[in-house]
């Protein structure tokens, strides 16, 4: 199917500052019959044109990120989403799942009465999880993310990088497999000056751990490889911020290759979470209160506890920022585009 036959339609939505653009009905089907499976499939041809096309230059830019809109796994869920990014195709995402619950209710795709919670119900390739959206004078006042089983895979793992040395850091997985370790450690406050570097340390801690066994999936290899580096630090209560939780951090977490969440990151937040449980840090029942590099905001807290690790959920508000069609131009010589970083 010709890329310059396709007219994409588009939701833009932002969570917390970090972008996510819906494609509420692609231009093709993406076959599977799972949404991990599509995951798959969509990892070469047309539908990783489409991705191309919607992420890069002129119509995106180095840190889009965005979801396709497909068929769920079976009748439980209301909808399926491939989520994408400038170098491919994620096994997770919280700030879109955020995203998709907001956009699904003020869409009317799932219906719901002006005052109350209703379950938006999503599968995405790592599994199956929710959007709890809070409607009060038919108006959306914020999204509860329900997430997949989040556990700490693996402790204080050395890494040797090229410009920070030697780094330690836990590999945790929230739908996603994640390193984290403090800022400090590699010389580094989380804040907008440090963003280059914070990028550099990103990258070099993931690939140091390309070939860790701490990598892998325990169960399914198709969920393997580092997703992203998550920094973080405390925050006090002289911050300045407003505090509701027992515990406040504010982290910044580099994915794919050099991609900065500008949101606290939904299911890297998840992972957190569990990290901190596990550590004794966060008491069940306790609120974190999680910053981004640009200050937003999510809370999030374990909801319950399964055999695979804790259920979290993550709190944060979606707002849409517009609606747009794409095209290619059969005559345009920069094709699908490109992305300068």
């Amino acid at each position: 199917m010709k890329a310059d036959t396709w007219e994409i339609e588009t939701v833009d939505y932002h969570t917390a500052g970090e972008p996510f653009r819906i494609v509420p009905a692609p231009p093709f089907l993406i076959p599977g019959g799972t949404v991990l499976e599509r995951r798959e499939n969509a990892m070469a041809g047309d539908a990783d044109k489409l991705r191309r096309l919607l992420v890069n230059e002129p119509r995106g830019h180095a840190d889009m990120y965005g979801g396709f809109i497909v068929p769920p796994n079976d009748d439980g869920a209301h909808f399926g989403v491939l989520f994408w990014h400038k170098d491919g195709f994620s096994t997770a995402c919280g700030h879109g799942t955020i995203a998709l619950g907001a956009w699904a209710v003020r869409s009317g795709l799932v219906r719901t009465a002006d005052d109350g919670d209703t379950d938006v119900v999503i599968d995405v390739p790592s599994g199956r999880v929710t959007a709890r959206v809070g409607v009060a004078g038919g108006r959306v006042q914020g999204v509860t993310f329900h997430n997949v089983p989040s556990y700490v895979v693996a402790r204080d793992i050395e890494v040797k990088t090229p410009d920070f040395g030697r780094l330690r850091v836990d590999v945790l997985w929230g739908g996603a497999l994640y390193a984290a370790l403090p800022a400090r450690e590699a010389g580094l406050d989380v804040t907008p000056a440090n963003l280059h570097r914070l990028i550099t340390a990103g990258r070099q801690v993931k690939a140091a751990l390309a070939d860790h066994p701490a990598a892998h999936h325990p169960s399914d290899t198709r969920l393997d490889g580092i997703y992203g580096t998550i920094f973080h630090e405390p925050v006090g209560p002289d911050s300045g911020l407003e505090l509701h939780g027992a515990l406040a951090q504010r982290n910044v977490t580099i994915f794919a290759d050099g991609q900065v969440d500008r949101s606290p990151c939904g299911s890297g937040t998840a992972a957190r979470v569990a990290a901190l449980t596990d550590s004794g840090e966060l008491a069940y029942g306790d609120v974190l209160d999680h910053f981004s590099i640009i200050d937003s905001h999510f809370t999030a807290e374990v909801a319950g506890h399964s055999k695979a690790g804790v259920v979290v959920e993550v709190h944060g508000r979606a707002f849409p920022v517009g609606e747009g069609k794409f095209t290619l131009d059969a005559d345009d010589g920069l094709g699908l585009g490109f992305v300068l970083r």
